[in-house]
């Protein structure tokens, strides 16, 4: 007879379940689901505002707002701080490629700034970026660990620069006890199915305490209707719709849950890892709710090629910054013009954290990264 550890021993852990978390909510979403459907209500909805009220709470910020997706909420976010052509905005040289993708949508140049070992913007680096034509700041909260914003918006301010923060990735974070998303100018949330908060399509939510600006995003991301007929200024088809606020709205219960099973998993890695790759070492000031646990080892390559034999998935995020990307080759920039981000692209390693993963799936993970390196001496 097979063994309960060896049968274990031979199950595949996937980087990420969505069947898994699925069938935890199954009941709860078929039933919500179902009454949406029945509702005959499907586009910015009653749901939809409830939804937008119950994140407003959660995040302690005076206005939210469902759209279509997160790149969508930094596109409209742009518009409204009024940033076009001729316009520069910094941004990560790692990120996803939405966030700079998202600039140059609204015909204005990105601009790259390098980031530090915990993968966020370097900040003495920011400033020496700053020119007339800069308008605006992104920070990414990447992996859901926050940026300095205090020094961020402390140059923002004296520059007079707008800040959109881009935490996609980092819903129920905190800054020094602020939750993230809630401090610059506006804030940008991805719903994507792979995020801490999440929906089975495509979502997002922007978020901002400045009336003028709620009112300007609440209207160009229908259109620019004021009603069905009237179009007072330009704007997208980016309206989060009724079933998937939703589900989202489920998911609003379970986020801390969902967080603070994150977290536990990261501290078991930081713990049991730290003699043999470089884990992130958490601020006491800050709040991380771990969308991606990295690691960072010159071992990279031949690590995740162990952990792949042994059933373990793991990705990297993100293997080209962005300004090797081909779509950024008539932005001037070139290999070795930022160090820290091209090491960190040939040495980072993220692995598997979504709360579904059992305790003995931790371990195993913990312990055959150790047995890579054990193996090695």
């Amino acid at each position: 007879m097979i063994s309960n550890q060896a049968k274990l021993q031979n199950t595949v852990i996937p980087f990420v379940d969505f069947k898994r978390r699925y069938a935890s909510l199954k009941m709860e979403v078929s039933m919500g689901v179902d009454d949406v459907l029945a509702s005959g209500s499907y586009i910015l909805g009653e749901v939809v505002e409830e939804f937008e009220h119950s994140l407003a709470q959660y995040l302690d910020c005076r206005h939210v707002l469902g759209v279509a997706n997160g790149t969508d909420a930094i596109i409209l976010a742009l518009k409204v701080l009024k940033v076009g052509a001729g316009d520069e905005v910094i941004v990560p040289v790692n990120s996803f490629v939405a966030t700079a993708g998202a600039v140059v949508a609204v015909n204005a140049k990105p601009v790259f700034c390098d980031v530090r070992d915990d993968l966020n913007i370097d900040v003495k680096s920011l400033e020496k970026l700053i020119t007339k034509k800069t308008k605006a700041i992104i920070p990414v909260h990447l992996t859901g660990r926050p940026a300095d914003m205090e020094a961020i918006t402390k140059i923002a301010n004296y520059h007079s620069l707008a800040v959109i923060e881009d935490a996609a990735q980092s819903i129920g974070a905190k800054c020094q006890g602020k939750m993230t998303g809630v401090i610059g100018d506006v804030g940008c949330f991805s719903l994507h199915p792979l995020k801490n908060l999440h929906v089975y399509g495509d979502g997002g939510v922007i978020t901002t305490n400045n009336e003028d600006l709620y009112n300007q995003l609440k209207l160009i991301r229908n259109h620019g209707l004021l009603d069905r007929d009237t179009c007072i200024k330009w704007g997208l088809n980016s309206r989060l719709d009724s079933v998937q606020a939703k589900i989202a709205l489920i998911g609003m219960k379970y986020l801390n849950k969902w967080n603070e099973r994150r977290r536990e998993t990261a501290r078991l890695y930081q713990e049991n890892l730290c003699d043999f790759v470089k884990v992130p070492v958490d601020n006491e000031s800050d709040f991380s709710v771990y969308h991606n646990f990295v690691i960072l080892t010159h071992e990279r390559e031949l690590l995740m090629h162990y952990l792949q034999e042994r059933g373990i998935e793991t990705k990297v995020h993100y293997p080209i910054p962005l300004h090797l990307q081909l779509a950024a080759a008539d932005l001037g920039y070139r290999k070795g013009d930022f160090p820290v981000a091209e090491r960190l692209a040939q040495q980072m390693l993220s692995l598997p954290v979504y709360p579904e993963l059992t305790d003995d799936e931790v371990t195993r993970v913990i312990q055959t990264i150790q047995g890579f390196f054990i193996g090695k001496k």
